[in-house]
């Protein structure tokens, strides 16, 4: 098991060097997204309607960050059970989606479309999202503000600690 030190923007052409059970500490854009907004996000892809981010090459956190206090950049951030968006992710990492992050397994399907479009996912800890959100730099609603914490958000973030959960290889550390 190595650590990394990755950008968002490097994650495509470096995910094959990634193994499950890897520490990564994650710099760059990522986009909040969670059940409704991946509700509203495929209602968007089927009938052709803009997206609110570019799906090749992003990065998803699986989370609803709480309001933000006075003086940071965001508040509570942890992460959401990613089986809940399962039924999207096959067909969001189709169309080039590079990286999931959340808390817990994954289905199958959505194990094999990693593999497929040599994806990744990252675990970050749940139960310590007032902890993550020192590692997140800025935060800006950028669509579906009518869903409060489960808005669309665009997040900076600088040196977040993350475990590789399952890599492009078909490494599942929910399987070992």
């Amino acid at each position: 098991m190595q650590t990394v030190y990755l950008n968002t923007n490097e994650i495509k052409e470096k995910a094959r060097a990634l193994s499950a059970g890897d520490t990564v500490y994650l710099s760059g854009t990522v986009y909040t997204s969670r059940d409704a907004a991946h509700k509203r996000i495929m209602s968007a892809v089927e009938s052709g309607e803009a997206l609110p981010y570019p799906i090749d090459g992003a990065v998803v956190y699986y989370a609803g960050p709480t309001p933000t206090p006075p003086a940071l950049a965001i508040g509570s951030c942890g992460p959401t059970t990613s089986g809940r968006m399962d039924v999207y992710a096959p067909k969001l990492l189709d169309m080039g989606l590079a990286a999931m992050v959340g808390k817990g397994p994954r289905t199958k399907a959505v194990c094999d479309a990693i593999v497929k479009g040599g994806a990744v996912y990252f675990c970050a800890i749940g139960g310590a999202g007032a902890l993550a959100s020192k590692c997140i730099t800025e935060c800006e609603v950028i669509a579906y503000d009518d869903l409060g914490c489960e808005s669309v958000k665009r997040l900076t973030f600088k040196d977040f600690p993350l475990t590789v959960a399952i890599d492009c290889h078909g490494g599942n550390l929910f399987q070992k």
